[in-house]
């Protein structure tokens, strides 16, 4: 069986070992290969492809759950889809949760994922109460918060071991349903003046038109929410629409991109709206569609997402923008969030400040173009977020993690360097 990641690049053969049990785990480990634990494929890039992959997802069943504390205790491939279907219901919810609920567990320890939340509630380690990791000699170790092997886990993309099991906490909630607020801003400096506004609310995030120009640069619609309080807990999933194959290349372009970009802001309306929406519309509306990577076509896509201090935000996301809108390379999903605090997790990727993610169909001149804005990435003490990368360079990777070297140091201390590689592992040199 050879797995591929969600954005189709790189391709890459591989033999996978289905993870179905400690003790086959542990047999596996020890042979004479290296290793990267792959869990439902939905990181873009490299970060958990090798020759050799430990498949993570049939390792999935709930182990127990506290209801007086909301602490779930999971194997790592349960689904955070599978915990929502089962909890909300009962009145429970991820304290955070990204823009994809089809991940597991362990691959959210791993990414450290973020979602709407942070400026309130951090990353998925923040509601991490413990795990269980299999080191590369076979041992099982218990790590909790503080923990030298805690804090090069979260975020440390799978190259500290596998995953086993976790004890994650949950939030309490009345609804299925979020109360949203859309404002519709008309440049990048009303951009950030709503998100400030709002900022003590629990949700917010916005769609950004990366193509518009000139004063209408950054203008976007920011959504904000919260779970209302009706009791209407009856969550069902609903039926899904399917891309039954990969788009032909030239189906979008900077013609269909800048089509789609003007249809969804103008159909918005002016100033500020509100409405109430079901739990999977206002965090997962991509998850409505399966197989929505296919829109990029066979050669794939790539998700450029980077976040910058907050005091220097607007400026570096004004150059940005622009390169952008001058290049014509525009995306139709372009994400801007407000991170909260770092945390002390090595390599954690969310800082103070402003996040923005960008999908570009795999063409030719794109990663040159990255390139360019990486150098303004550094050029405003910002940093690439490793679960969507597929080609950033060793030398910029570095510069963006001051904490790199604690990582390294946890690598070689146990020496996972000879189990536990990705590709891209070896392209940026952790």
């Amino acid at each position: 069986m050879s797995l591929n990641s969600w954005g189709m690049y790189p391709k890459r053969q591989n033999t996978s070992f289905i993870l179905n049990d400690k003790n086959g785990l542990k047999e596996q480990i020890a042979k004479d290969k290296e290793f990267i634990s792959f869990g439902n494929g939905r990181s873009y890039g490299d970060s958990a492809l090798n020759d050799n992959i430990i498949y993570c997802k049939p390792y999935n069943y709930f182990l127990g759950f506290d209801e007086e504390n909301g602490i779930l205790h999971c194997q790592s491939g349960v689904l955070l889809s599978e915990i929502i279907e089962i909890f909300a219901p009962k009145g429970w919810f991820l304290k955070v949760t990204p823009g994809t609920k089809l991940i597991t567990v362990g691959g959210a320890i791993a990414s450290d994922i973020h979602g709407k939340n942070h400026h309130v509630e951090g990353c998925f380690s923040s509601c991490v109460q413990e795990f269980s990791l299999m080191l590369p000699n076979g041992e099982i170790k218990t790590c909790t918060k503080d923990d030298e092997l805690f804090l090069a886990t979260c975020g440390g993309m799978g190259l500290t071991g596998v995953i086993l099991y976790a004890k994650i906490g949950l939030k309490k909630i009345n609804s299925k349903y979020i109360e949203q607020t859309t404002i519709k801003t008309k440049n990048l400096a009303e951009t950030f003046e709503v998100f400030e506004k709002y900022s003590d609310q629990p949700y917010s995030v916005a769609w950004i038109d990366c193509l518009a120009s000139g004063d209408d640069i950054g203008k976007c619609l920011l959504m904000i929410g919260n779970f209302a309080h009706d009791g209407k807990l009856d969550f069902k999933e609903k039926k899904k629409l399917n891309i039954p194959f990969n788009f032909p290349s030239f189906a979008l372009n900077n013609l269909s991109v800048r089509a789609f970009n003007w249809l969804y802001y103008k159909k918005a309306p002016n100033g500020v709206s509100k409405q109430k929406i079901d739990i999977d519309t206002f965090f997962y509306p991509l998850d409505a569609i399966n197989n929505w990577n296919r829109i990029y076509g066979k050669d794939g896509f790539t998700q450029y997402q980077f976040v910058l201090p907050k005091d220097v935000s607007y400026d570096g996301l004004k150059e940005i923008l622009t390169k952008i809108s001058n290049s014509g390379k525009g995306s139709f999903l372009a994400v801007l969030k407000l991170c909260g605090k770092a945390n002390e997790n090595y390599l954690s990727f969310p800082m103070e400040g402003y996040s923005l993610a960008l999908d570009f169909k795999i063409k030719p001149g794109l990663f040159e173009f990255l390139n360019v804005l990486d150098d303004i990435v550094l050029k405003y003490g910002g940093r690439i977020y490793l679960a969507k990368d597929t080609r950033v360079s060793k030398e910029t990777f570095e510069k963006g993690y001051p904490q790199i070297n604690k990582f390294r140091q946890i690598r070689k201390k146990y020496d996972m360097y000879k189990k536990f590689n990705s590709l891209q592992s070896k392209r940026v040199g952790i």
